[in-house]
Order: C-alpha cells, then sequence, then structure tokens
C-alpha cells in the first residue's frame, strides 16, 4: 500500500531533518501546562491550551515524517506507519489501563462507573465520542471518569488514520503548493467549525471533544509542515535568527497571556480563543524548528528535554493518579488540598519515566514481539534484566485479574448519583401526591402577627400573644444537588416542607425561582436556599436574593465541597448573614466536615446520615432567627 510522488521538475521532496530541535522542550512546556491545570486549576484557568499545543506540534512532525519517508523511498507504506505509530501509543496505554484500573478498584467504587466503556474507547481510540455519547461534562471536576484525558489521543490517532489517506491522494498533485492547500482547508474548515457549534450554543464538551470542531491544529500543523519541506533548509542568518527569536516570543507571549486569562467551556474559548493559541502555537513551531534557530537550542535545554521525551507518559499518568489519590484522599477524610496535586506529581513522574524506560522504548526499538524476547528470555537475562522482567510479570499478573473484576463488578451509578436519585425518586413521589390532593398544603396557618388563640368569641384577649410554631408548611427550601440527596431527610425534620431543587443549580437561577413563586404568591413565611456548591456567590445575587424574599425570614446554607470557590462562597454568606436583619446561616459544611462517612465518595452529596445533618443544620439556623423572647409571638420546637 504505497504512492510515488514528484516534484513539477521531477526531483522528490526536500524533507526536513532527521531531528527538530526545540519540539521536546516545548512538549515539555505543553505538558506543563495541561498539568497545572488540573492540578492547581485556580492558578492557571487556560492551561488546556496545552492540548493545543500538543496537536500543532503532533500535526508538524507526523506529516514532516510522511515526508521524509517519500523523500528517501519514493513512497509512502500506509501499513508500516500505522504500525510504528501502535508501537508508540499502545504500550503505555495498555500500562496505564491495566494499573490505574487496578488502583481504582481499591480506591474508590465510583471510579469504575462506566470503566468498561473507558476502556474501550482507549484501546480503539474513540474515547472522545465515547464521552460524547455519554453526556460527559470534561469541564466538570468532580465527576470520576478515571480515563477522560484519554480524549485527546483518540483524536490525535483518528488523525493518524487518516492524514496518510489524505497525503496519498494530494501528493499525486504536481504543483507543490496544493499540497499544503486541502490540509489548510481542513484546518479551516474545523475552526469555523468550532465557532459555529459555540454560537449554535452546542454543548461544550461536544465541541471540545469532537473530532471535527477541534482538529484544525492537527491539520494546520500538518499544512505548515508541507509549505516549510519546499527546499532544503538552510543555516539562519543574523537577521533570520533575530526573526525567528522574535517569532517565538510573540507566540510564548500570546499562549501565555491566553493561559492565564481564558476561561474553560466559555464562548470566548470556542469563538476566538483556541484558534488564536493554535496560530500562536504554529507560530512557535515555525521560529523553534528552521535549521539553527536559537529559540530551537534554548528550549533544548536540561530538564525540559527529559520531560518533553517523557510526555506522552506524563500526560496519560497524570489524570488517572488524579482521581485515585483524590477519591483515597476524600475517603479518608484529608480533602483535596496541596497534598493531592503533589501525591499525584509524585507518582505522575516516576510512573511515565519507569513506562518509557522499560516498556515503550523497548517495544518502540524492536516491535512488540521483540520486546517480549528481551524481557522474558532467559537467554537475555543479566541481573538487570532479570529484575525488569519480574516486576512486569508480576505487575501484569496482578493487574489483568485486577481489572477484570472492577469491569465486572463496576457500579452502574457513583454513590453521589444514588443519593440524588434517592432524593429524585422521593421528591417526584411526592410532588405525585400532591397533585392527586392528598398534600397538606391548604392546611398551612396564617403567618406571623395572624395568630391563632384558643379564646372563645368575645372573650377578653389573652394577657400575652400566643406562640406560633414554624413548621415544615411554613418552610419554602430551593437548593441544588445537595439539597435534592437531603430530601428524605428534610420531610422527616420538616413535614410538609415545600422544596424545589435540581442538579448543578447556581444562585442566581434560585434568585429568579423565588422571585417567580414571591409573585404567583407561594412563597412562604421562611425561605432556605442552599445554592452554593455549583460556582461563585457574590454580593449582587445576595442582595437580589434578599429582595425577592421580600419580608419574609432568610436562611443561606453554606457550602461543602473541594472546589476552588467554596472558602470565598462561604465567606460571603456569613457576612451578609451577620450584616442583615432577618438572614440566618446554616452551617452545613462546620456540621459535616468531621463525618466524611456520611457523604458520598465525592466528598460533597449526603447520605442518609449526611441528610440529617443537613436538616439539623438548617434546625438550628431556625433557632438563631427565631429565639424565645427575641421575637415575641414567634418560638421554634426543640427537638
Amino acid at each position: 500500500m504505497s504512492v510515488r510522488a514528484f516534484s513539477p521538475t521531477g526531483a522528490r521532496v526536500n524533507a526536513r531533518a532527521a531531528r527538530f530541535g526545540g519540539l521536546d522542550g516545548l512538549r515539555a512546556i505543553a505538558v506543563g501546562l495541561v498539568l497545572i491545570y488540573h492540578l492547581f486549576p485556580k492558578a492557571l484557568p487556560g492551561g488546556f491550551l496545552g492540548v493545543d499545543v500538543f496537536f500543532v506540534m503532533s500535526g508538524f512532525l507526523i506529516t514532516s515524517l510522511l515526508l521524509r519517508e517519500l523523500e528517501t523511498t519514493g513512497r509512502i507504506n500506509l501499513l508500516a506507519f500505522w504500525r510504528r505509530r501502535a508501537r508508540r501509543l499502545l504500550p503505555a496505554v495498555a500500562i496505564v489501563v491495566l494499573v490505574s484500573t487496578s488502583l481504582a478498584l481499591a480506591a474508590g467504587r465510583d471510579l469504575l462507573v462506566g470503566v468498561a466503556q473507558q476502556i474501550a474507547g482507549a484501546v480503539f481510540f474513540v474515547s472522545n465520542w465515547v464521552f460524547i455519547a455519554n453526556g460527559s461534562d470534561y469541564f466538570a471536576r468532580d465527576t470520576p471518569e478515571l480515563f477522560r484525558n484519554f480524549w485527546s489521543l483518540a483524536l490525535e490517532e483518528q488523525f493518524y488514520i487518516v492524514l496518510p489517506l489524505i497525503a496519498i491522494l494530494v501528493f499525486r498533485l504536481r504543483h507543490r503548493i496544493t499540497w499544503a492547500i486541502p490540509l489548510a482547508v481542513l484546518g479551516v474548515s474545523s475552526a469555523f467549525l468550532m465557532a459555529a457549534l459555540a454560537n449554535a450554543a452546542a454543548d461544550p464538551t461536544r465541541i471540545y471533544f469532537g473530532s471535527d470542531s477541534h482538529s484544525f491544529g492537527l491539520f494546520l500543523g500538518a499544512a505548515m509542515a508541507v509549505v516549510l519541506s519546499r527546499r532544503a533548509a538552510a543555516a539562519l542568518t543574523t537577521a533570520g535568527q533575530a526573526v525567528s527569536l522574535g517569532v517565538a516570543l510573540l507566540g510564548f507571549t500570546a499562549l501565555g497571556v491566553l493561559s492565564f486569562t481564558l476561561r474553560e467551556g466559555s464562548p470566548e474559548s470556542f469563538l476566538g480563543g483556541f484558534q488564536l493559541a493554535t496560530v500562536a502555537a504554529l507560530a512557535v513551531v515555525w521560529a523553534i524548528t528552521r535549521e539553527g534557530a536559537i529559540a530551537g537550542r534554548m528550549l533544548d535545554v536540561q530538564p525540559l528535554r527529559w520531560i518533553g521525551e517523557r510526555s506522552y507518559g506524563i500526560y496519560l499518568w497524570h489524570w488517572p493518579l488524579l482521581m485515585v489519590v483524590t477519591s483515597a484522599a476524600t475517603a479518608a477524610g484529608l480533602g483535596t488540598s496541596w497534598l493531592v496535586p503533589a501525591a499525584t506529581l509524585a507518582l505522575t513522574l516516576p510512573f511515565a519515566a519507569l513506562s518509557y524506560r522499560y516498556i515503550e522504548q523497548p517495544v518502540r526499538r524492536v516491535g512488540l514481539r521483540g520486546a517480549l524476547v528481551r524481557w522474558f528470555s532467559p537467554r537475555n537475562y543479566t541481573p538487570r534484566r532479570r529484575r525488569v522482567s519480574v516486576a512486569l510479570a508480576i505487575i501484569v499478573a496482578i493487574t489483568f485479574p485486577l481489572t477484570g473484576i472492577a469491569v465486572a463488578t463496576a457500579p452502574e451509578r457513583t454513590t453521589s448519583a444514588e443519593q440524588i436519585l434517592r432524593g429524585q425518586e422521593m421528591l417526584e413521589a411526592d410532588r405525585s401526591n400532591s397533585e392527586q390532593g392528598t398534600s397538606d398544603a391548604d392546611t398551612a396557618p396564617p403567618g406571623p402577627g395572624a395568630a391563632e388563640t384558643d379564646a372563645e368569641p368575645g372573650a377578653a384577649e389573652p394577657a400575652a400573644p400566643a406562640v406560633v410554631e414554624i413548621e415544615g408548611r411554613d418552610i419554602t427550601a430551593v437548593g441544588d444537588s445537595v439539597m435534592l440527596a437531603s430530601y428524605p431527610e428534610l420531610t422527616e425534620a420538616f413535614p410538609g416542607i415545600e422544596v424545589d431543587a435540581a442538579v448543578s443549580r447556581g444562585l442566581w437561577a434560585g434568585v429568579d425561582i423565588v422571585a417567580d413563586m414571591a409573585q404567583s404568591g407561594t412563597l412562604r413565611q421562611v425561605v432556605v436556599v442552599g445554592l452554593g456548591t455549583n460556582g461563585p456567590v457574590d454580593e449582587d445575587a445576595l442582595v437580589a436574593l434578599q429582595e425577592a424574599v421580600g419580608g419574609r425570614q432568610l436562611i443561606l446554607i453554606d457550602a461543602h465541597a473541594e472546589r476552588d470557590w467554596i472558602p470565598e462562597v462561604n465567606a460571603n454568606l456569613t457576612r451578609f448573614a451577620q450584616e442583615r436583619r432577618g438572614v440566618a446561616l446554616a452551617r452545613w459544611d462546620a456540621s459535616v466536615a468531621d463525618t466524611p462517612e456520611y457523604l458520598a465518595e465525592d466528598g460533597i452529596h449526603p447520605g442518609p446520615e449526611g441528610g440529617e445533618v443537613y436538616a439539623a443544620s438548617i434546625r438550628s439556623a431556625l433557632d438563631d432567627l427565631f429565639t424565645p423572647g427575641e421575637a415575641p409571638g414567634w418560638a421554634i420546637p426543640r427537638r
């Protein structure tokens, strides 16, 4: 399976040099961006652009290799090309899948949800479409998908399948400039498709994971490789060095600014952010790979080169290890402080280094069969090789059956999803009963100022106002999935409470819901709001919420989760409750902090015991609002 192509003069293609200077250093920078983004997301919110730098490098390098093969042999051998790609990619994938799945089996059952599909997606390089089909959210940090990072590997491998087929067609064209045009058109079309999908309000994960909407870096890198192969490379002049260095600095500056400012999953990221980052990456690759470029030599220093050579393994290992470490730390009640990223990094680097030296490189050099002979043939044993062979045999013997057990016993849902479903089903059943007339909503007592008494008609007024107790039928609660998971315990603690809770709801959505209830006359005397888990809470939203509540009493529930915005959310809620009359704070965070076993494996959503704590925190806030003697005519029943 091959093709022979010639330039217009009949001379063969001039391919680039055998090794491109600076690419290993650029790989190190790219994988560093991704690691910081995943381990310390607040420090580098746009670090996900490191993947797009990889796309540009991959398109450029793979196309250059095809051109080099065309120059030296006069043809492109498709089977040999795909075999080399498989040797390069599959061994590391296999060891990461086996070890990570086995560790997940021990660390937390939530990590195994959907693991069979994830493994199939990883092995067949279709992870991106598997995640799209499953409705995954790449930008949700609390969704424990063990091999989520494999999406980019799948997209690249799909490109490796398509590129040589395209090359066979375009390299038949006689005019050299026409070789790059189809590749450039495909790249530009992909970039425009990303923007078009964003304008159509498509799901951000669909846009980000799609091979059609996120392959422009690969195709544009390939087009640049064709353009730069038009003539033999010449040493740069002094002026050329200055231009090359200036272009590299401009490209790195643009990437740096975008990495610090671009918001994940935002419209601006799809409507120019990724496209601009790709142009910047193209500029950097052009500048550092020119023959003798100072910019390239500057990136060829240690430890950048060492990291760059192992960047593939570092990228593969870091995310599954982060998931495992996070799950183990949450189960141990350690939270996800700096210990988690530190431990993840401490495991990732040695795992990647060992995989590179003892698995990836041997298979890459002599193939899988040759590597197996080298590993397990007694004739080839030296003391060191014997130790390596024994270690590999033990790893495979342990992880292979454990992976099978993990796949066979994987739960259908995460523990958090189970708790949310428990609350959702009970809430829907109660609403159904209410619609059939079984609700006691019509018996709700009058509000304050209309206190009931036992005096007979015409009798003298009582000496003191009667006490009206706050019951569930006096309370409207609006919340997110944490409240939804606590619904059974809320109804037990406050019979007749009206709850409106949903997954992934933020505070501004709650403001609208409360305002609509107030306008329709269904909002009760005490309003409980728990909406701090899914995003920042600012002063404007809180003021708008209190205005929507009107003269009613307001209880704000603080948030408990290992998310970047939670400390600020809780500080804002606490300050607002202290400064405003008629507002109290339910201290859910402090109440559940010492009992992580009451929560699902995500450390956020309560189980039955956690739901009781959640309800008790609301009860304490009610006590703060309605202490007998401080608000005449009102008291709270003690339980």
